[in-house]
């Protein structure tokens, strides 16, 4: 028996006794219940996206309702996830399967990857998951497994690392019992090798493991190069009127928060008064400035003060564009809000609502 085969059948063997079964995405298996799973815990805990996921499938529960349903209602089931540009290729990729595919979601490995959203390690899972067909999967549970495992040096975001991590993923991937492994290398990744405190005892594969044998664990995988995060500032207004509802745009749809609702952005050296008047075509009773509050993204911070603004009047010329809305609460709206929008609204409401 090969160095691989012996790595993967203790794998598969740990899965029998160990690995996790029960998770909503594993019952009544399909490339749709395991593609929407597989894009929501990209960058998201499991036990985040359970709640999520069920809420998302009860109301879009194939391909078709998905791809037919109005992206705003899309991205209000997505609301809280974060990462709002995997929600909007979700939407574009049913729409494609729905229009290219005849609404059922294609088993072939090329197709899967040409859809918006889904690259190789994510067509990878759906199809080895739901249709066991034998691909490699390299999410980041996976990677950090395999480098400290064969002592991979460099960060897995380089080129060179990837590869060499694609490479003894490929090799170790068995024909046979392909989603109990891909599951379990997962499983393994998320609740052994976890970045700190990893649990090596308990791991099927510790007697080959190269860390474990060096007492290296905390030096795989490598981390990546740090670099200094800039910071953005604004100033959202939080536009009330007399009958307590909240001033809400929505977002052009590219961007980091494509397609939200957000409050209106209150250009530097405006005066808010004047503002409001011209751009909104409100007068403005009082306004006041709350303590400035950070959002960090990936690649940058978002320093935000909120502006709350009260208005007596509602405006006709803002209510004739579509991207204006008066939020009246939220069973009243539909559409994604992100999440600093959704806690200075919770903070306003208890004011006003």
């Amino acid at each position: 028996m090969s160095e691989s085969e012996q790595f993967s059948q203790c794998v598969i063997a740990w899965h029998d006794t160990h690995g996790r079964k029960h998770l909503p995405w594993q019952q009544q298996r399909t490339p749709y219940r395991v593609w929407i799973s597989e894009i929501m815990l990209q960058q998201t805990q499991v036990n985040t996206v359970i709640p999520y996921y069920e809420r998302f499938m009860e109301r879009f529960p194939d391909v078709l309702s998905l791809a037919d349903a109005p992206i705003d209602e899309v991205l209000h089931h997505w609301s809280g996830l974060g990462y709002y540009a995997r929600a909007r290729n979700l939407h574009k990729a049913a729409q494609l399967v729905r229009d290219q595919h005849q609404g059922q979601f294609p088993e072939d490995f090329e197709q899967v990857c040409e859809l918006p959203g889904i690259g190789r390690s994510t067509a990878g899972a759906i199809l080895s998951l739901a249709c066991h067909q034998p691909h490699a999967i390299l999410d980041g549970n996976v990677k950090r497994v395999l480098a400290r495992y064969f002592l991979i040096e460099g960060w897995p975001g380089t080129t060179r690392t990837a590869s060499q991590l694609w490479e003894k993923a490929e090799q170790l991937t068995p024909e046979k019992y392909v989603a109990k492994y891909n599951q379990a290398m997962m499983d393994i990744g998320s609740g052994i090798c976890t970045r700190s405190k990893p649990g090596c005892q308990a791991c099927p594969i510790n007697d080959g493991c190269q860390a474990f044998i060096t007492q290296r664990q905390a030096e795989f995988p490598h981390s990546k190069p740090k670099k200094t995060i800039p910071v953005r500032k604004t100033q959202m207004l939080l536009v009330c009127n007399a009958n307590h509802e909240i001033l809400l745009q929505r977002r052009p749809p590219s961007g980091v928060w494509g397609g939200l609702l957000a409050f209106p952005e209150l250009p530097p050296g405006q005066a808010i008064d004047h503002w409001c008047k011209t751009q909104l075509g409100l007068s403005v009773s009082r306004h006041a400035v709350w303590p400035e509050l950070r959002h960090t993204f990936s690649h940058f911070h978002l320093d935000i003060t909120p502006i709350v603004v009260r208005t007596r009047s509602i405006s006709n010329r803002i209510m004739d564009q579509d991207d204006w809305v008066w939020y009246k609460g939220e069973s009243a709206t539909q559409g994604g809000m992100a999440a600093p929008v959704k806690r200075l609204i919770n903070e306003l409401a208890k004011q006003i609502f």
